[in-house]
C-alpha cells in the first residue's frame, strides 16, 4: 500500500526540503481548462527554483481523436522533462493552483514512464503562500536532466478495456466528472452528453475538497460506497483524462495502486459515433 508521505507533501515539509543540500526538483504545472496560460500564473510569483511544465503541450500529446489530453510522445516528454531538469532516481514534486487536477495529472505521467519519487504539494501553490513560506518571480536555469521515459508502468484502459471493465463483473469504471454530466442533461465541453455504458458516477468533490485529500479510510469508504472493494479490478475516467488522473492518485492513497486510467476519457469515446452513449442515472 503506498503510504502518503510517498503520494503528498505538506508546505512545511517541502520547504524543509528545499533548505537541505539535495532539495527535490520543483515543477509548477498550474492550468486552467479554459485558460488563461498558467505560464501567466507562473510569471507573477512561482516556489522558488521552480519550472514551468505545461500540461497542454509538454505533458499531453496534441488532442485529437485521441482525446483532448492523449498521453504524449515519448521523445518528446523526455525532452520536456530533462530541459525541466528531471534527474533519474532524483525526487521530484509537481504542484498546481490548488485544485489539484492538473498537479495530479502530472504526478501521473512521471509515475507512468517510470519515475516512481514524485510528489504532489498538498494543496498547491495557495496552501504554499498561506504557510507565509517565501516565493519568487526568478526563472530558474536547471542544469539539465538525464531521465529516461518508459511508458508502461501505471496501467492505461483504451476505449475497448474501459468498456468491458464497465460491462465486467468484479469491474467497476468510475466516471469522476459532474452529476448532471454524468446524467447528460449537460454536456458544456463534447459534443456528446451522457457516459460510458455501465460506468459509475463518483464527482470529484466526493475524495477531494480544495485540492486536499481526506484520511485513507475516508477514502477507502467513499470507493466503497460506489462499488470499489478488495479485488475489484478499477479505473476512471473523466471528460479528458485530468480530473480522472486525480482520482486515480486517491485510489492510489486509498490502497489502490492498481487502478487505470482512461486517459482518452469522454473526449475519446465520443470521438467515435458507433460508440454506445449510456444517459440518466
Amino acid at each position: 500500500m503506498s503510504g502518503t508521505d510517498d503520494l503528498l507533501v505538506e508546505p512545511d515539509r517541502l520547504a524543509a526540503e528545499l533548505d537541505s543540500a539535495d532539495p527535490p526538483t520543483l515543477l509548477d504545472v498550474r492550468w486552467r481548462l479554459t485558460g488563461p496560460p498558467g505560464r501567466d500564473d507562473y510569471t507573477v510569483g512561482h516556489l522558488p527554483g521552480a519550472v514551468f511544465v505545461d500540461l497542454d503541450t509538454e505533458l499531453c500529446g496534441p488532442p485529437g481523436a485521441a482525446g483532448r489530453h492523449p498521453l504524449p510522445d515519448p521523445a518528446a516528454l523526455q525532452a520536456a522533462l530533462r530541459a525541466a531538469g528531471v534527474r533519474t532516481g532524483h525526487p521530484v514534486v509537481v504542484y498546481d493552483g490548488g485544485e489539484g487536477m492538473a498537479a495530479a495529472r502530472a504526478w501521473w505521467t512521471l509515475r507512468w514512464v517510470g519515475h516512481a519519487q514524485v510528489r504532489l504539494l498538498h494543496g498547491g501553490y495557495p496552501a504554499w503562500t498561506a504557510a507565509a513560506l517565501p516565493t519568487s518571480a526568478d526563472v530558474p536555469e536547471p542544469e539539465p536532466g538525464d531521465v529516461s521515459v518508459r511508458p508502461g508502468a501505471l496501467p492505461v484502459l483504451d476505449a475497448g478495456e474501459a468498456a468491458r471493465l464497465a460491462a465486467a463483473d468484479g469491474g467497476v469504471l468510475i466516471d469522476v466528472r459532474a452529476a448532471p454530466r454524468y446524467r447528460g442533461e449537460t454536456e458544456p465541453i463534447d459534443p456528446v452528453a451522457g457516459h460510458v455504458p455501465g460506468a459509475v458516477n463518483l464527482p470529484a468533490p466526493e475524495y477531494v475538497t480544495d485540492g486536499r485529500f481526506p484520511a485513507a479510510e475516508a477514502l477507502r469508504e467513499r470507493f466503497a460506497a460506489a462499488g470499489v472493494s478488495d479485488g475489484t479490478a478499477v479505473g476512471a475516467y473523466c471528460g479528458s483524462g485530468v480530473t480522472a488522473a486525480q482520482a486515480v492518485l486517491a485510489l492510489h492513497l486509498a490502497g489502490r495502486p492498481d487502478a487505470a486510467l482512461y486517459v482518452g476519457s469522454w473526449s475519446n469515446w465520443v470521438a467515435d459515433p458507433d460508440r454506445p452513449v449510456a444517459t440518466g442515472s
